[in-house]
Protein backbone atom coordinates (compact mmCIF):
# COMPACT_ATOMS: atom_id res chain seq x y z
CA UNK A 1 0.00 0.00 0.00
CA UNK A 2 0.72 3.06 0.15
CA UNK A 3 1.80 5.62 -1.83
CA UNK A 4 -0.82 7.85 -0.80
CA UNK A 5 -2.29 11.31 -2.45
CA UNK A 6 -5.12 12.99 -0.79
CA UNK A 7 -7.10 13.73 -3.57
CA UNK A 8 -10.26 15.18 -2.61
CA UNK A 9 -9.84 15.73 1.17
CA UNK A 10 -12.47 18.51 2.47
CA UNK A 11 -10.86 17.96 5.92
CA UNK A 12 -11.19 20.86 7.93
CA UNK A 13 -8.42 20.41 10.99
CA UNK A 14 -6.75 22.53 13.81
CA UNK A 15 -5.66 26.19 12.92
CA UNK A 16 -2.41 25.36 13.43
CA UNK A 17 -1.88 23.04 11.34
CA UNK A 18 0.59 23.17 8.50
CA UNK A 19 0.05 22.50 4.76
CA UNK A 20 1.27 18.63 3.70
CA UNK A 21 1.15 17.01 0.71
CA UNK A 22 1.06 12.59 1.62
CA UNK A 23 3.00 10.25 -0.33
CA UNK A 24 2.62 10.65 -4.31
CA UNK A 25 -0.30 8.90 -5.58
CA UNK A 26 -2.12 10.64 -8.74
CA UNK A 27 -1.76 13.99 -8.70
CA UNK A 28 -0.33 15.58 -5.43
CA UNK A 29 -2.67 17.98 -3.69
CA UNK A 30 -1.93 20.34 -0.45
CA UNK A 31 -4.59 19.84 2.15
CA UNK A 32 -3.84 21.22 6.05
CA UNK A 33 -3.39 18.67 8.60
CA UNK A 34 -2.85 19.15 12.41
CA UNK A 35 0.75 19.05 13.25
CA UNK A 36 2.30 19.07 16.97
CA UNK A 37 5.88 19.73 15.82
CA UNK A 38 8.47 20.24 18.88
CA UNK A 39 10.62 23.61 17.33
CA UNK A 40 14.04 22.60 17.70
CA UNK A 41 16.10 24.18 20.06
CA UNK A 42 13.38 24.02 22.52
CA UNK A 43 14.12 23.20 26.07
CA UNK A 44 14.82 19.05 26.83
CA UNK A 45 14.29 19.48 30.48
CA UNK A 46 11.92 16.58 30.28
CA UNK A 47 12.94 12.68 30.85
CA UNK A 48 13.71 11.38 27.63
CA UNK A 49 11.77 8.30 27.02
CA UNK A 50 13.24 5.30 26.39
CA UNK A 51 12.86 3.33 22.74
CA UNK A 52 9.68 1.70 22.02
CA UNK A 53 9.25 -1.97 20.80
CA UNK A 54 6.74 -2.73 18.58
CA UNK A 55 6.57 -6.58 16.73
CA UNK A 56 5.46 -6.80 13.28
CA UNK A 57 3.40 -8.81 11.53
CA UNK A 58 3.75 -9.60 7.95
CA UNK A 59 0.79 -9.57 5.45
CA UNK A 60 2.18 -12.53 2.85
CA UNK A 61 0.44 -13.12 -0.32
CA UNK A 62 2.84 -14.96 -3.32
CA UNK A 63 5.05 -12.16 -1.19
CA UNK A 64 5.82 -10.22 1.37
CA UNK A 65 2.96 -7.22 1.05
CA UNK A 66 3.30 -5.09 4.22
CA UNK A 67 4.69 -5.12 7.76
CA UNK A 68 1.54 -4.00 10.69
CA UNK A 69 1.12 -3.78 14.47
CA UNK A 70 -0.74 -2.81 17.61
CA UNK A 71 -1.65 0.75 18.74
CA UNK A 72 -4.18 1.46 20.66
CA UNK A 73 -6.64 4.31 20.52
CA UNK A 74 -9.34 5.69 22.50
CA UNK A 75 -9.57 5.33 26.36
CA UNK A 76 -10.01 2.88 27.36
CA UNK A 77 -7.57 1.57 24.66
CA UNK A 78 -9.09 -0.14 21.51
CA UNK A 79 -6.33 -2.51 20.05
CA UNK A 80 -5.69 -1.08 16.30
CA UNK A 81 -3.51 -3.01 13.90
CA UNK A 82 -1.83 -0.32 11.39
CA UNK A 83 0.87 -0.42 8.80
CA UNK A 84 3.88 1.82 9.87
CA UNK A 85 4.06 3.76 6.14
CA UNK A 86 6.59 6.35 5.99
CA UNK A 87 5.46 6.98 2.25
CA UNK A 88 2.74 8.67 4.31
CA UNK A 89 1.68 11.74 7.43
CA UNK A 90 -1.42 10.79 8.47
CA UNK A 91 -2.86 8.36 11.06
CA UNK A 92 -6.65 7.00 9.28
CA UNK A 93 -7.93 3.09 10.14
CA UNK A 94 -11.50 1.42 10.34
CA UNK A 95 -14.49 2.37 12.13
CA UNK A 96 -17.91 1.30 12.99
CA UNK A 97 -19.19 3.55 10.61
CA UNK A 98 -18.14 1.68 7.89
CA UNK A 99 -19.94 -1.07 8.49
CA UNK A 100 -19.67 -4.13 5.98
CA UNK A 101 -17.69 -2.34 3.61
CA UNK A 102 -14.60 -2.99 6.54
CA UNK A 103 -16.00 -6.57 7.69
CA UNK A 104 -12.63 -8.05 7.64
CA UNK A 105 -11.12 -5.06 9.92
CA UNK A 106 -11.05 -4.92 13.81
CA UNK A 107 -13.34 -1.14 13.42
CA UNK A 108 -13.00 1.00 16.04
CA UNK A 109 -15.84 2.13 17.98
CA UNK A 110 -15.73 6.15 18.71
CA UNK A 111 -18.79 5.53 21.01
CA UNK A 112 -16.51 3.69 23.32
CA UNK A 113 -13.84 6.10 23.93
CA UNK A 114 -14.30 8.93 26.33
CA UNK A 115 -11.42 11.00 25.24
CA UNK A 116 -13.00 11.09 21.12
CA UNK A 117 -13.84 14.40 19.45
CA UNK A 118 -15.85 14.32 16.24
CA UNK A 119 -14.59 16.78 13.98
CA UNK A 120 -17.28 16.62 11.64
CA UNK A 121 -15.66 16.62 8.62
CA UNK A 122 -15.36 14.19 5.45
CA UNK A 123 -13.56 13.26 2.57
CA UNK A 124 -12.07 10.78 0.75
CA UNK A 125 -8.13 9.58 0.27
CA UNK A 126 -6.86 7.79 -3.17
CA UNK A 127 -3.70 5.76 -3.87
CA UNK A 128 -1.54 5.40 -6.65
CA UNK A 129 -0.20 1.91 -5.36
CA UNK A 130 -2.25 -0.75 -3.63
CA UNK A 131 -1.87 -2.88 -0.31
CA UNK A 132 0.05 -5.27 -2.80
CA UNK A 133 1.64 -5.41 -6.30
CA UNK A 134 -0.73 -4.30 -8.33
CA UNK A 135 -1.10 -0.90 -10.09
CA UNK A 136 -3.62 1.72 -9.53
CA UNK A 137 -7.07 1.50 -12.19
CA UNK A 138 -8.84 4.30 -11.92
CA UNK A 139 -9.95 5.10 -8.12
CA UNK A 140 -9.79 1.74 -6.78
CA UNK A 141 -7.99 2.24 -4.23
CA UNK A 142 -10.16 4.33 -2.24
CA UNK A 143 -10.80 5.58 1.28
CA UNK A 144 -13.94 7.27 2.93
CA UNK A 145 -12.89 9.43 5.85
CA UNK A 146 -14.26 11.84 8.60
CA UNK A 147 -11.62 13.48 10.83
CA UNK A 148 -11.43 13.38 14.82
CA UNK A 149 -9.32 13.16 17.56
CA UNK A 150 -8.41 11.08 20.26
CA UNK A 151 -5.93 9.77 22.78
CA UNK A 152 -3.28 7.13 20.67
CA UNK A 153 -1.08 4.46 22.55
CA UNK A 154 2.04 2.76 21.92
CA UNK A 155 4.27 0.89 24.04
CA UNK A 156 2.41 1.93 27.09
CA UNK A 157 2.68 5.77 26.15
CA UNK A 158 -0.29 7.80 25.64
CA UNK A 159 -0.28 10.65 23.36
CA UNK A 160 -3.61 13.06 23.70
CA UNK A 161 -5.51 14.94 21.17
CA UNK A 162 -4.24 13.22 18.01
CA UNK A 163 -5.51 14.02 14.69
CA UNK A 164 -6.60 11.39 13.13
CA UNK A 165 -9.18 10.23 10.59
CA UNK A 166 -12.11 7.12 10.64
CA UNK A 167 -12.43 5.27 7.77
CA UNK A 168 -16.32 5.36 6.94
CA UNK A 169 -16.33 3.64 3.92
CA UNK A 170 -13.47 1.65 1.43
CA UNK A 171 -13.29 0.24 -2.18
CA UNK A 172 -13.84 -3.58 -2.17
CA UNK A 173 -9.86 -3.50 -2.75
CA UNK A 174 -9.41 -3.07 0.43
CA UNK A 175 -11.36 -5.46 1.69
CA UNK A 176 -9.19 -8.75 2.35
CA UNK A 177 -6.64 -6.47 4.39
CA UNK A 178 -5.74 -8.21 7.61
CA UNK A 179 -4.57 -4.57 9.50
CA UNK A 180 -7.35 -1.85 9.83
CA UNK A 181 -4.94 0.89 8.55
CA UNK A 182 -2.53 3.26 8.33
CA UNK A 183 0.21 5.11 10.89
CA UNK A 184 2.10 7.66 8.59
CA UNK A 185 6.08 7.97 9.44
CA UNK A 186 6.96 10.59 7.44
CA UNK A 187 10.08 13.16 8.27
CA UNK A 188 8.53 15.75 9.48
CA UNK A 189 6.63 14.83 12.67
CA UNK A 190 2.94 14.86 12.92
CA UNK A 191 0.53 13.55 15.03
CA UNK A 192 1.37 10.43 17.38
CA UNK A 193 4.98 10.92 16.51
CA UNK A 194 5.06 14.52 17.30
CA UNK A 195 3.56 13.49 20.58
CA UNK A 196 6.05 11.23 21.52
CA UNK A 197 8.68 13.43 21.07
CA UNK A 198 7.07 16.18 23.15
CA UNK A 199 7.58 13.34 25.79
CA UNK A 200 10.99 12.77 25.44
CA UNK A 201 11.24 10.32 23.09
CA UNK A 202 14.64 10.40 20.52
CA UNK A 203 13.17 11.85 17.17
CA UNK A 204 14.16 8.87 15.44
CA UNK A 205 12.44 4.88 14.59
CA UNK A 206 13.95 1.85 13.03
CA UNK A 207 12.63 -0.41 11.00
CA UNK A 208 13.42 -4.20 10.96
CA UNK A 209 11.25 -5.78 8.10
CA UNK A 210 12.15 -9.24 6.91
CA UNK A 211 10.65 -11.69 4.80
CA UNK A 212 7.97 -14.16 5.93
CA UNK A 213 10.66 -17.07 6.63
CA UNK A 214 12.70 -15.21 8.76
CA UNK A 215 9.89 -12.98 11.24
CA UNK A 216 10.61 -11.46 13.68
CA UNK A 217 9.79 -8.01 12.15
CA UNK A 218 9.83 -5.54 14.42
CA UNK A 219 9.40 -1.42 14.74
CA UNK A 220 11.68 0.39 17.26
CA UNK A 221 10.14 3.89 18.18
CA UNK A 222 13.28 6.45 19.27
CA UNK A 223 15.77 3.94 19.28
CA UNK A 224 18.68 1.68 17.44
CA UNK A 225 18.59 -1.94 17.72
CA UNK A 226 21.97 -2.84 17.01
CA UNK A 227 21.23 -6.79 17.21
CA UNK A 228 19.14 -6.62 14.04
CA UNK A 229 21.94 -5.80 11.56
CA UNK A 230 25.82 -6.32 10.85
CA UNK A 231 28.67 -3.95 10.18
CA UNK A 232 28.06 -0.43 10.49
CA UNK A 233 25.10 2.19 9.38
CA UNK A 234 25.46 4.25 6.98
CA UNK A 235 23.47 7.60 6.36
CA UNK A 236 22.65 9.41 3.43
CA UNK A 237 21.22 13.40 3.72
CA UNK A 238 17.46 13.49 2.61
CA UNK A 239 16.95 15.86 -0.37
CA UNK A 240 14.23 18.30 0.36
CA UNK A 241 11.93 16.20 3.22
CA UNK A 242 10.65 19.42 4.73
CA UNK A 243 9.01 21.02 1.09
CA UNK A 244 8.38 16.90 -0.10
CA UNK A 245 7.20 15.57 3.24
CA UNK A 246 8.68 12.17 1.74
CA UNK A 247 12.19 9.79 2.62
CA UNK A 248 14.04 10.93 -0.44
CA UNK A 249 17.81 10.38 -0.88
CA UNK A 250 19.62 10.91 -4.65
CA UNK A 251 21.09 8.06 -6.51
CA UNK A 252 24.00 8.05 -8.94
CA UNK A 253 22.75 5.02 -10.87
CA UNK A 254 21.58 1.76 -11.25
CA UNK A 255 22.82 -1.46 -12.10
CA UNK A 256 21.98 -4.81 -12.91
CA UNK A 257 23.87 -7.60 -12.35
CA UNK A 258 27.23 -5.42 -12.20
CA UNK A 259 26.20 -3.98 -15.43
CA UNK A 260 24.73 -0.62 -16.24
CA UNK A 261 23.42 1.52 -19.54
CA UNK A 262 23.84 5.45 -20.04
CA UNK A 263 20.24 5.54 -19.15
CA UNK A 264 20.32 4.13 -15.56
CA UNK A 265 24.09 5.41 -14.82
CA UNK A 266 21.82 9.12 -14.22
CA UNK A 267 20.67 10.86 -11.37
CA UNK A 268 17.29 10.71 -9.80
CA UNK A 269 15.97 11.02 -6.41
CA UNK A 270 14.16 7.92 -4.54
CA UNK A 271 11.27 8.25 -2.54
CA UNK A 272 11.78 5.29 0.26
CA UNK A 273 8.43 4.02 1.33
CA UNK A 274 7.70 1.35 3.76
CA UNK A 275 4.27 1.25 2.32
CA UNK A 276 4.98 -0.09 -1.03
CA UNK A 277 5.30 -3.75 -1.69
CA UNK A 278 7.68 -3.45 -4.44
CA UNK A 279 9.98 -0.98 -6.65
CA UNK A 280 8.01 1.79 -8.74
CA UNK A 281 10.00 3.73 -11.77
CA UNK A 282 9.12 5.73 -14.96
CA UNK A 283 8.39 3.21 -17.51
CA UNK A 284 11.63 3.63 -19.38
CA UNK A 285 13.96 2.89 -16.53
CA UNK A 286 11.86 0.02 -15.77
CA UNK A 287 12.49 -1.34 -19.12
CA UNK A 288 15.81 -0.78 -19.04
CA UNK A 289 16.17 -2.59 -16.00
CA UNK A 290 13.85 -5.77 -17.50
CA UNK A 291 16.17 -5.44 -20.69
CA UNK A 292 19.48 -6.12 -18.88
CA UNK A 293 17.93 -9.15 -16.92
CA UNK A 294 16.02 -10.75 -19.81
CA UNK A 295 14.35 -10.17 -23.21
CA UNK A 296 11.46 -12.39 -21.89
CA UNK A 297 10.07 -9.87 -19.49
CA UNK A 298 7.38 -8.25 -21.01
CA UNK A 299 4.48 -5.86 -19.92
CA UNK A 300 0.90 -7.36 -19.06
CA UNK A 301 -2.03 -5.69 -20.96
CA UNK A 302 -4.22 -7.08 -18.52
CA UNK A 303 -2.64 -4.91 -15.50
CA UNK A 304 -0.92 -2.03 -16.82
CA UNK A 305 2.01 -0.69 -15.39
CA UNK A 306 2.81 -4.90 -14.76
CA UNK A 307 5.60 -6.51 -16.38
CA UNK A 308 6.06 -10.69 -16.48
CA UNK A 309 7.23 -13.46 -17.50
CA UNK A 310 6.80 -17.21 -17.50
CA UNK A 311 7.63 -18.62 -14.00
CA UNK A 312 9.76 -21.47 -15.40
CA UNK A 313 11.88 -19.01 -16.07
CA UNK A 314 12.39 -17.32 -12.92
CA UNK A 315 14.64 -19.44 -11.00
CA UNK A 316 17.30 -19.53 -13.97
CA UNK A 317 17.37 -15.43 -14.44
CA UNK A 318 20.57 -13.67 -12.34
CA UNK A 319 18.35 -9.93 -11.68
CA UNK A 320 20.57 -8.68 -8.81
CA UNK A 321 19.73 -4.69 -8.86
CA UNK A 322 21.77 -2.42 -6.89
CA UNK A 323 21.21 1.40 -6.36
CA UNK A 324 24.07 3.67 -5.49
CA UNK A 325 23.91 7.00 -3.15
CA UNK A 326 26.46 8.91 -1.38
CA UNK A 327 27.14 8.93 2.55
CA UNK A 328 27.04 11.86 4.56
CA UNK A 329 30.81 11.14 4.00
CA UNK A 330 31.05 11.70 0.53
CA UNK A 331 31.35 8.34 -0.31
CA UNK A 332 29.39 5.80 -2.48
CA UNK A 333 26.95 2.99 -0.91
CA UNK A 334 24.99 0.75 -2.72
CA UNK A 335 21.99 -0.38 -2.05
CA UNK A 336 21.04 -3.88 -3.60
CA UNK A 337 17.80 -6.41 -4.36
CA UNK A 338 18.88 -10.07 -4.81
CA UNK A 339 17.49 -12.20 -7.36
CA UNK A 340 15.15 -14.10 -5.22
CA UNK A 341 13.10 -10.65 -5.22
CA UNK A 342 12.45 -11.12 -9.10
CA UNK A 343 9.14 -12.98 -9.23
CA UNK A 344 6.49 -10.99 -6.56
CA UNK A 345 4.28 -14.29 -7.87
CA UNK A 346 1.72 -15.45 -10.39
CA UNK A 347 -0.73 -12.96 -12.20
CA UNK A 348 -3.99 -14.22 -11.32
CA UNK A 349 -5.41 -13.73 -15.02
CA UNK A 350 -2.29 -16.40 -15.76
CA UNK A 351 -0.68 -18.40 -13.20
CA UNK A 352 1.63 -19.75 -15.66
CA UNK A 353 2.68 -16.18 -15.96
CA UNK A 354 4.51 -14.13 -12.76
CA UNK A 355 4.52 -10.85 -12.07
CA UNK A 356 7.87 -9.19 -11.67
CA UNK A 357 8.91 -6.72 -9.20
CA UNK A 358 8.97 -3.46 -11.03
CA UNK A 359 5.94 -1.31 -11.75
CA UNK A 360 6.03 1.21 -14.67
CA UNK A 361 4.43 4.43 -12.97
CA UNK A 362 5.57 7.91 -14.63
CA UNK A 363 7.27 10.66 -12.41
CA UNK A 364 8.10 8.45 -9.45
CA UNK A 365 11.01 6.63 -8.51
CA UNK A 366 10.12 4.70 -5.14
CA UNK A 367 11.94 2.07 -3.48
CA UNK A 368 9.52 -0.45 -1.10
CA UNK A 369 9.51 -3.87 0.33
CA UNK A 370 11.58 -5.79 -2.27
CA UNK A 371 14.50 -3.92 -0.83
CA UNK A 372 13.86 -2.83 2.67
CA UNK A 373 13.55 -6.73 3.90
CA UNK A 374 16.89 -6.91 3.46
CA UNK A 375 18.15 -3.84 4.95
CA UNK A 376 18.00 -2.46 9.06
CA UNK A 377 16.59 0.78 8.13
CA UNK A 378 17.12 4.12 10.56
CA UNK A 379 14.68 6.91 10.12
CA UNK A 380 16.20 9.78 12.15
CA UNK A 381 13.92 12.71 11.32
CA UNK A 382 16.19 14.58 14.26
CA UNK A 383 18.96 14.64 11.78
CA UNK A 384 17.13 14.62 8.42
CA UNK A 385 19.22 11.32 7.44
CA UNK A 386 18.17 7.88 6.80
CA UNK A 387 20.58 4.93 7.26
CA UNK A 388 21.04 1.53 6.55
CA UNK A 389 23.07 -1.60 6.94
CA UNK A 390 22.54 -5.30 6.40
CA UNK A 391 19.94 -7.15 8.09
CA UNK A 392 21.17 -10.18 10.12
CA UNK A 393 18.70 -12.58 8.50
Amino acid sequence: MLCATLTTLLLALCASASPATPRPRGVPQTISLTSRKVARGAPHARRALSPIGVPLADYFNGTDLQWFGDIGVGTPPQTISVVFDTGSQTLEFASTLCGSACANQVQFDPSESSTFVDGGSTGTITFATGVGVDPVVGNNWQLTLRNATDTVTVGGISVPDVSLFLITDQTPTFAPDPFSGIQGMGPIATGLFAGLEAQGLPSLFSLYLTPQSVGNAELTLGGIDSTKFTGDLTFGTLVDAVESQAWQLTSTGITVNGESTSGLNQSRVFIFDSGTSNIVLPKADTEAVYAQISPNIKPNSDEPGTYGIACSEISSLPAEISFTFTSQEGEAFTLTIPSSELSVGPFRSNPELCQTLINAFEDFNIIGGSLLKHYYSVWDLGNQRLGFAPNIL
